[in-house]
């Protein structure tokens, strides 16, 4: 990969396994120093640990990005440490049981919708604030195909994602020509620790979502994180406010 990202900070969050975690070692590749956010603390100290010994520049803070007081302390840091924002990746999520609408509880809605939509506007404040400080910047925020079209039995997941798109949108609108781009990737089924029970695990349900893929098999991490540096760095400048998806072919049907 070039070093489109050469001498940029970046943030992560979710960014010790799956999607996030490719996505920190494709921006380290590209040039980027990066700040990897997430609960797992083991998962994200090795991970941090091995890119640092083997010659990048990331730190790891545990953060949970449903509490404000926690994303105000991974600010701090990447403050502290750097002075400056230039690319960030909301990518924390959460995927919650398979459930018709009058079957989830609030619990179900709380804990999906406080973690894959307001800690996404969470992060997104602290970022444009330190982007606008500096010379602007890029965001990207993991949505979904559920975050565009209906998801029979996931409405509690689909509804946070399609909220994604919507701020993404608006927020794009907001700061755009002051120097923040703001987009979104929408993955179909991906191949990660969290997609493990569908993509891994013979049976209906593994085959049905297999076929909703015209490329006829899951994603992989790797390929949403190439779509993720592209966003964020100036071989997309003109781009924002865009939701693009990374689904075999998903959501054409």
């Amino acid at each position: 990969m070039s070093k489109v990202l050469e001498n940029k900070v970046a943030v992560v969050t979710g960014g010790a396994s799956g999607i996030g975690r490719a996505t920190v070692l494709a921006m380290v590749e590209a040039g980027a120093s990066v700040a990897i956010a997430d609960v797992s603390v083991a998962a994200g100290e090795t991970l941090s640990g091995d890119i640092n010994a083997a010659g990048g520049d990331t730190i790891f803070v545990h953060t949970d990005v449903a509490d404000g007081a926690s994303i105000d302390a991974l600010f701090e840091m990447i403050d502290a440490r750097w002075q400056r924002l230039d690319c960030a990746f909301n990518n924390a999520g959460v995927a919650d049981e398979s459930r018709f609408v009058m079957d989830a509880t609030e619990a179900d809605w709380d804990r999906t919708h406080n973690i894959n939509l307001k800690g996404v506007w969470l992060c997104m404040r602290h970022e444009i604030r330190q982007m606008l400080a500096g010379k602007g910047g890029a965001i990207v925020n993991t949505a979904s195909v559920a975050g565009l079209v209906g998801w029979r039995g996931s409405a509690t997941y689909s509804a946070s994602k399609h909220g994604v798109v919507g701020l993404t949108k608006s927020a794009a609108l907001e700061y755009t020509k002051r120097g923040v781009r703001i987009n979104a990737v929408c993955p179909g089924v991906i191949d990660t620790p969290m997609g493990a029970p569908a993509t891994q695990t013979e049976g209906a349900v593994h085959d049905t979502l297999l076929a909703r893929h015209p490329a006829g098999r899951f994603g992989h991490p790797e390929e949403v994180a190439k779509a993720v540096v592209w966003l964020c760095s100036e071989e997309s400048s003109f781009t924002s406010g865009h939701a693009l998806t990374v689904d075999g072919g998903y959501v054409a049907k």
